[in-house]
């Protein structure tokens, strides 16, 4: 009986001292072999040992539902490893840190200083601005008569999310701006290498590194993650570090000189902010590791949730229908859509939620680290275990879904008149919950309606004409669309529209 109360969750049989890292280390990518695991199982939670840390996979949205809810207080904390302890420049920041006070203090200036509902209200011209200049990018760069018609969704999308983030962060688009910036200029040198950094970033941090359970195996560096991490370290700090700088050494300045101006982006909240003596409330590295988290959190799942929800449907032109019907009905052709006509958007939010079902660009979300002994589906999970979260055991899960791998947005219609992209009853991922959950619900939403919105309204899209069906086939190292989506566009709106923006 003793032994009943104490089992683990069912997993394979392990090496002693290695676990099962011999097998982590020969199946790459790791979260194929891991869900290759769990369907030959044929279980809903699965104890891996990699070394002397339990990995605990969770794929079904109950007991998903018992890990971030009932027991959200003993698994708050995350890993120690290389990639996190780089990318958060020692723990500075809100998303790596472990639990403790620092993640505490992090928690408050992003939920109640740079997500507050009195700044998003105040960028508001900022991302109206960037909305524009999507429509205006695509119109000018592909739309041309004398242009390649062919977009590179992936690139706008991508590259939507990046301006955006900028803008918001430290007012401006690229970090030299152009000699010569047309109206419709798109990324220079740097501003491509930030992007690719961000997205590198996000494919290396808890990648199943042998050093994230071997710490002793850190410096040598046997898969070479830890080069890529320097490296992406080392772009982050070249781009970010003057403008941070010089943004610190105005605001001194003016603090000399008892002057103060109007707060412009985020970038100026983090460098204002004071405690209760009147010092600055944040030091550099702090500064540093909370820039470098709002930038990543934005970027990847609005610019892959819009890629992949075109992709399928252009293989549905019935969806494609009835999203640009719901269109032509709330907002009309005579104008730009506005982030005030999303709630009447339900169609185009359903389609998002369908994406985000179907395609996280995560096959997992980031881990969770229990903070003492405690129980999970009846299951032993030991203190310092990890469990990851399955977006796509809990976003494929066919019995909740009903025919899981149909892109089908009217699945998610039935439940509200009012359509949100979040998901309380975790049958899928899109923002999380508990006190890890993102807090930056309402800019991620605002962010990828205008994306999608943007680019269906101003633009009907075909394939290219020796494509018949777009394939639907993801990449071999995350779940993005294997290759870039390519598509001819055509203005659908009238011409003054694209020339007044």
């Amino acid at each position: 009986m003793k032994r009943e109360l104490h089992r683990l969750p069912p997993g394979p049989a392990g090496l002693p001292i290695i676990g099962s890292a011999h097998h982590m280390i020969s199946n790459k990518p790791v979260f194929r072999w891991i869900h290759r695991l769990l369907k030959e199982m044929n279980t809903n939670i699965m104890c891996l040992r990699f070394g002397a840390v339990h990995v605990v996979v969770v794929s079904c949205p109950e007991i998903a539902r018992e890990v971030l809810r009932k027991n959200d207080a003993v698994f708050a904390s995350r890993p120690i490893t290389f990639a996190s302890g780089s990318f958060s420049f020692g723990y500075k920041g809100s998303i790596l840190s472990p639990y403790g006070e620092q993640w505490k203090k992090m928690k408050r200036v992003i939920t109640s200083e740079i997500l507050s509902t009195a700044l998003e209200r105040r960028l508001h011209g900022r991302r109206a601005e960037e909305a524009d200049h999507l429509v205006r990018f695509v119109y000018n760069q592909y739309c041309d008569t004398t242009a390649n018609r062919s977009v590179d969704v992936r690139h706008v999308a991508q590259h939507f999310c990046g301006n955006m983030i900028r803008r918001l962060m430290f007012s401006k688009r690229h970090f030299v701006e152009p000699r010569l910036a047309s109206a419709g200029a798109g990324p220079g040198p740097d501003e491509v290498e930030h992007v690719n950094a961000l997205f590198t970033l996000l494919n290396h941090v808890y990648s199943f590194c042998v050093s994230d359970y071997f710490p002793v195996l850190v410096g040598l560096d046997l898969d070479g993650h830890e080069k890529v991490v320097h490296g992406v370290t080392a772009t982050l700090n070249r781009l970010h570090d003057p403008v941070i700088e010089e943004r610190l050494h105005e605001w001194s300045t003016l603090r000399q000189h008892g002057e103060k101006r109007e707060i412009r982006d985020f970038l100026d909240v983090l460098v204002t902010l004071e405690d209760s003596e009147g010092q600055p409330l944040l030091s550099l590295e702090e500064i540093k590791a909370q820039t470098a988290e709002i930038m990543y959190a934005i970027i990847d799942n609005p610019s892959n949730a819009v890629e992949w929800a075109l992709a399928e449907m252009m293989n549905k032109p019935e969806v494609m229908e009835k999203a640009m019907n719901e269109l032509n009905t709330v907002v009309g052709k005579e104008r730009l859509v506005q982030e005030s006509d999303i709630p009447r958007l339900n169609y185009l939010k359903a389609c998002i939620r369908e994406a985000f079902r179907m395609h996280p660009y995560h096959a997992f979300n980031p881990p969770h680290v229990a903070m003492e002994d405690t129980t999970v589906a009846g299951y032993l999970i030991p203190k310092d275990s990890h469990v990851i979260i399955s977006r796509v055991g809990l976003g494929r899960n066919p019995n909740i879904w009903v025919d899981p791998l149909e892109f089908q947005p009217e699945r998610h219609l039935m439940s509200s008149s009012n359509v949100v992209l979040t998901e309380t009853d975790l049958r899928f991922i899109s923002f999380s919950t508990g006190r890890r959950g993102c807090p930056g619900v309402s800019l991620g939403s605002s962010v990828t309606m205008m994306l999608f919105a943007r680019l269906l309204q101003g633009f009907s899209w075909t394939k290219l004409p020796d494509v018949q069906t777009i394939e639907l086939k993801e990449s071999t190292t995350n779940l993005a669309l294997a290759e870039p989506l390519i598509l001819p566009a055509e203005p659908r709106l009238p011409v003054h529209l694209y020339e007044s923006i």
